[in-house]
């Protein structure tokens, strides 16, 4: 049998992009991720199709698995052949207990790396505006846990040398014992008012600054009830938050929305709200294949064989072109052949994709929707004319039937399929469960109608009452009228039907002051 590996991996804290590329690279080979709480749940969808994912952390229905357990199973795994990433939050080598996992590793002979991580102390502060150093206020910091029982920290912690030790002291896991270590530190020379900050779920959505100083911070963090997990900042550092804050001010902070496009598609808008401080979750629930039913696609090649007949091509998404143009190559069919036609396309994202294939589209609606191209072909139409119109085969009716009334002859062709995809996701049920999902994304009905299906197949007994407590977001009314018609509260509409008019109505929003829902 093969001997397997074990890559130790930092996560980083919480913010998916923050993984090293070595860290996420091991998490894209292995055949199976062992993770907890604490990893970002947006890496376990970076793992390869029919990798294996064990949770290693704390849930309600049971306790988290201790240190021991995990360690052998990592060798279990790596002896019986298998690529192992072990994803730790933060970085593995600060109080990850990286140590013990690869000690047992080294005495079997089992090969493991360590790879590094960005860690909490650092990165969960900058998130808040903090620098743990500065020129002026701090050119040392110290890296402390606070996870363990008083006792045990005064073992562990010689009080009187760290206290002054350092410009900057960062604790992690100390939320519980705010009280204890403030009145070590004033005790042992720090003055009460020292700065201090708590930031909790830093680099997450649920991001959350608590300041005050040590002489009030224990008060504050009982009366905010202030829960873990935090990092804790010590130290004048601390007041260069009110300048340097910056995702807290940007528009979408505090969202963490679903973005549910095909894969292929979703890169655009997830970055768009990574931009405006939002945090994406990508669930694709929608993907679009090549035709390949025999039947439709002898239909394809013959309208293409018929190029010099049409007086219209009508393209309403950047889909249909990307396959119109794959179904033209597979027939060998030269474009030069449609010259008799002149193009429509619905959308300016339909339009930029023609013209990224040399061709200038000559109708644009200003509602990018097939009753803005039916206006804005009005006069355009001839009755006799022909007009193709390469589409999914789950688009509306509307479009070729009031072709026919005008007179035009409209050949549809299904020259791709659209399919339902139910992602391996341990968590999102769970997350709606818990409202940890704030606002969802459709861009167009059969993501409304495909969601709902998802959910159901990952256990869902009502998809739409586990929507209820999110911001519903729709592309346009077509769709908003779908997840109205499947029991869905509609939040905002785009007045354009594009991802910039969907994100404006999300901005109008969230600028309006209304709650999440």
């Amino acid at each position: 049998m093969t001997q397997g590996k074990v890559y130790l991996v930092g996560a980083g804290p919480g913010d998916p992009k923050l993984i090293t590329v070595r860290g996420l690279r091991a998490l894209q080979r292995c055949d199976v991720v062992v993770y907890d709480r604490l990893a970002g749940p947006q890496l376990l969808q970076e793992t390869r199709p029919g990798a294996e994912r064990i949770y290693v952390g704390k849930r309600p229905d049971r306790h988290t698995m201790k240190q021991e357990e995990i360690n052998r199973l990592l060798l279990d795994l790596a002896l019986s052949g298998k690529i192992v990433c072990r994803l730790k939050g933060g970085d593995p080598t600060v109080f990850g207990r990286v140590g013990e996992e690869a000690e047992l590793l080294r005495q079997h002979g089992v090969p493991y790396e360590i790879v590094p991580g960005i860690t909490s102390a650092i990165a969960v502060p900058a998130y808040a505006g903090i620098p743990v150093t500065h020129r002026d206020l701090a050119s040392s910091f110290s890296i402390v846990t606070g996870h363990e029982s008083p006792d045990k920290l005064d073992r562990m912690i010689q009080w009187d040398k760290v206290t002054n030790a350092t410009g900057t002291l960062l604790f992690l896991m100390g939320v519980a014992k705010i009280g204890y270590i403030s009145e070590q530190l004033i005790k042992y020379g720090r003055p009460a008012e020292t700065p201090v900050a708590l930031v909790r779920w830093g680099t997450r959505a649920e991001q959350e600054t608590l300041t005050g100083t040590l002489g009030d911070i224990e008060q504050k963090v009982r009366e905010a009830d202030f829960q873990p997990p935090a990092v804790i900042v010590v130290g004048d550092v601390v007041r260069q938050r009110e300048t340097l804050k910056w995702i807290e001010a940007k528009p979408l902070f505090g969202w963490r929305v679903l973005v549910t496009r095909a894969r292929s598609q979703a890169s655009e808008l997830a970055d768009r709200i990574d931009e405006l401080g939002g945090e994406p979750y990508v669930f694709p629930v929608i993907d679009t294949v090549k035709q390949t039913n025999p039947a439709e696609v002898e239909r394809i090649e013959s309208a293409m064989r018929e190029a010099e007949r049409f007086d219209w091509v009508i393209l309403t998404s950047a889909a249909g072109v990307e396959y119109f143009f794959s179904w033209l190559a597979e027939s060998r069919v030269d474009i030069r052949r449609f010259a008799r036609a002149r193009f429509a396309a619905v959308g300016p994202k339909t339009a930029e994709a023609l013209a990224a294939r040399g061709v200038v589209a000559d109708v644009i609606p200003s509602q990018f929707q097939a009753e803005g191209l039916l206006d804005s072909l009005a006069d355009k139409l001839e009755p006799g004319q022909r007009a193709l119109l390469p589409r999914g085969d789950l688009a509306r009716g509307l479009l070729p039937a009031e072709l026919a009334k005008a007179g035009v002859e409209a050949v549809e062709l299904d020259v791709y399929e659209n399919r339902l995809v139910v992602q391996e996701d341990d968590m999102i049920v769970e997350m709606l469960q818990a409202g940890e999902i704030h606002a969802v994304t459709f861009t167009s009905s059969s993501t409304v109608v495909n969601l709902l299906e998802a959910l159901r197949q990952l256990g869902a007994e009502r998809p739409a009452d586990l929507l209820a407590g999110c911001a519903i977001a729709c592309i346009g009314p077509i769709t908003a009228r779908t997840a109205e018609e499947h029991g869905l509260r509609v939040t905002l509409t785009a007045e354009q039907s594009t991802i910039e008019g969907l994100l404006a109505a999300m901005l109008k929003h969230r600028g309006a002051g209304n709650e999440i829902r």
